[in-house]
């Protein structure tokens, strides 16, 4: 009877150890906070949606995330303006140089003729705080007819705040759509080509 009473007491020891020692953990669990720290990596996103570009000289666009090169080639000498839409999609502020090589004095100016939103996912501020830092007039440069040359190399063109609040680099509905504008002045009884490069890159 002795012995039994002692399990009892021992049993009723060891339940009070267990709750004085759950209790707090308990408490700690249910007042307790949870913090997760993470970073979305800054992204800018250039890209000219196929078949856009309307022109009578050959054109060939490579789109490779933060950069654009556009090839134009031809042997006719008529000018011609060509209107090129690109599409910018950033998570930050972002800036954008350009670097141009030609052949046979075909380029007379490059500009940005205009700029709009191309979706309800796009910042109002992505148009209003645009700044376009200058136009490229390339008439009075001389080029060889027999070699290319580098015109601009790595030259800021403009800059901007952040343009897409949701979406992917693929959605249709959250990118800022710039309208650059390409004056070809061709010489005569040469062939021609021009290599324009645009790079985006977070600032």
């Amino acid at each position: 009877m002795v012995a039994k009473r002692l399990r009892l007491k021992c049993q009723d020891m060891l339940m009070l150890l267990a709750l004085v020692l759950l209790v707090p953990l308990a408490v700690e669990a249910q007042t307790g906070q949870m913090r997760l720290q993470g970073r979305v990596s800054e992204t800018v996103a250039l890209s000219v949606p196929p078949n856009l570009i309307q022109s009578n000289v050959h054109t060939d666009v490579v789109n490779s995330g933060n950069s654009v090169r556009i090839t134009l080639s031809g042997a006719n000498t008529e000018a011609s303006v060509i209107r090129v839409p690109l599409l910018v999609r950033s998570n930050t502020s972002f800036k954008i140089s350009a670097a141009v090589e030609t052949r046979a004095s075909a380029l007379s100016e490059i500009s940005i003729e205009d700029v709009r939103a191309n979706g309800t996912l796009v910042s109002a501020a992505a148009v209003s705080n645009l700044n376009v830092l200058r136009k490229f007039d390339l008439s009075g440069l001389n080029t060889s007819a027999s070699s290319a040359r580098n015109l601009l190399d790595d030259v800021l063109v403009l800059n901007g705040p952040r343009v897409s609040l949701g979406g992917t680099l693929d959605s249709r509905n959250n990118a800022l759509q710039i309208t650059v504008l390409i004056d070809l002045k061709p010489q005569p009884d040469h062939e021609w080509s021009i290599h324009l490069t645009f790079v985006g890159t977070p600032e």
